[in-house]
């Protein structure tokens, strides 16, 4: 078992909890809320700490309600408007990447030989 120190960004509490294993970032997991029921959290970041006991790494999560659960506010909705026209004729697209004079090569030596 590993003990993971949780610190709920939602509840701003920090507790410890014991798992089989550390979840990653983008994770979801769940916890026991104040009330005892529980809830989904998102895993917004992981970072391990130096234990003050030796040469041991504690493992934090750093956690949020998932929106989706009630208690977080929803993402805003994105701004539906009209989307500009972007297309342009090949030609001219390609021109954005050429060049006022025309590409020299350069010659490599690729010699490692000590002789000049």
């Amino acid at each position: 078992m590993i003990e993971i120190e949780v610190q709920n960004e939602t509840h701003q509490t920090q507790f410890r909890i014991k798992a089989m294993s550390v979840p990653r970032i983008g994770e979801g997991i769940r916890l026991k809320e104040p009330d005892s029921t529980w809830a989904s959290y998102d895993v917004l970041d992981v970072w391990y700490q130096q234990a003050d006991y030796g040469e041991v790494w504690v493992p934090y999560l750093h956690v949020k309600t998932t929106p989706a659960d009630g208690m977080a506010a929803p993402a805003p909705a994105p701004n539906v408007g009209e989307v500009p026209d972007q297309a342009m004729p090949i030609a001219d697209f390609l021109a954005k990447f050429e060049g006022d004079h025309e590409h020299e090569t350069v010659k490599l030596n690729l010699d490692m030989s000590e002789e000049q």
